[in-house]
């Protein structure tokens, strides 16, 4: 699907191949364009968090503790640990009258400091909230106390809040059986043929149901919340400008829903390269005529962009293998 040559003086190899698959549907999941296998079954991972924050917007949660679209746009994150992003989960779980420790989720090195190419102070003192999935758990948390559940068992599969979630993905394959696991984060999370997540992301652009509209709203409202600085979601809905959402998973997954055009794109890189995942993202929108003039938006530096050592001197480039139709715009 991808190709990265190696070479100079005009003389180029082959590096690497990248395989994938990517599926483009309408509201009702009809596919509209695809490469590879379309209906394949593909965990996931963080595209889940959106569907994983319904149940809770459905019962009314958001107005029950005075959430607004910030609190959900980070349940619906997979953010860098920034102070903002923090600070906004800090006081969620105060909200709720839960503490960090309740938090199962685990505790990794800030997003930050990758994304943005930079070296951690010596003196960085992390926790759970820094998790890119802390939002997520913590609207786990906050389902749990709207309903009286116990906090201790939140991942359980069968806990209340992970059967809700489950019913709500299998929802959306209604011809089989999603397939369970466990996600980076200790959640379950749940395989889907690649097209059906392609029509989770359509309906969020585009249905009117309030659950899903709030989805909507509150992750192209604060693009920088659902992700974070120099992150692949956050240039991808400036570029959008409202019209995009989008969201990012480990492993080689990206969902697009597009509300003008009533599209829902689903790519997976069966490596899980990011880079491959990146630069295939960019040029989907730009062959099928969402992206007319990608080297003037935020998205510049992953349209087909040069393969660079560590002293930034290009040595090849990336290549698409594939090739789709230009839809009609709406």
């Amino acid at each position: 699907m991808l190709a990265s040559t190696r070479g100079i003086a005009g003389r180029e190899a082959v590096e690497c191949v990248h395989f994938g698959s990517i599926a483009i549907v309408d509201p009702d999941g009809e596919l509209l364009a695809a490469v590879g296998d379309a209906g394949g079954m593909n965990f996931s991972r963080s595209t889940l968090k959106p569907l994983q924050a319904l149940a809770f917007v459905e019962d009314g949660g958001l107005a029950r503790f005075g959430f607004g679209s910030q609190e959900l746009a980070l349940m619906c994150s997979s953010h860098s640990g920034e102070s903002v992003h923090v600070q906004i989960v800090q006081s969620m779980l105060e909200r709720i009258g839960a503490q960090v420790g309740d938090l199962q989720c685990g505790c990794h090195l800030p997003r930050y400091f990758a994304a943005t190419a930079t070296t951690p102070p010596a003196n960085l003192r992390i926790s759970a909230l820094h998790h890119n999935c802390s939002g997520k758990h913590t609207g786990f948390l906050a389902y749990c106390r709207l309903h009286g559940h116990r906090l201790d068992n939140y991942l359980d599969p069968d806990a209340p809040v992970q059967v809700r979630v489950r019913n709500i993905a299998q929802a959306f394959c209604p011809e089989r059986t999603v397939v369970a696991g466990v996600d980076g984060c200790s959640a379950p999370n749940f395989a889907l043929p690649l097209m059906r997540l392609a029509q989770a992301y359509c309906r969020i652009a585009c249905d009117a149901a309030p659950g899903l509209r709030a989805l909507y709203f509150a992750m192209t409202r604060h693009p920088d919340l659902v992700s974070g600085t120099a992150r692949m979601d956050l240039a991808l809905m400036r570029t959008g400008a409202g019209n995009w959402v989008s969201k990012i998973g480990a492993d080689g997954v990206q969902m697009i829903g597009i509300r003008s055009q009533g599209l829902g794109i689903a790519i997976r890189i069966a490596g899980g390269d990011a880079s491959a995942l990146h630069v295939t993202t960019v040029d989907v929108l730009h062959q099928i005529g969402l992206l007319d003039e990608p080297l003037r938006t935020p998205l510049a530096a992953y349209f087909r962009p040069p393969l660079r050592n560590t002293r930034e001197l290009p040595i090849g480039r990336f290549q698409p293998l594939f090739r789709l139709p230009r839809l009609a715009k709406g």
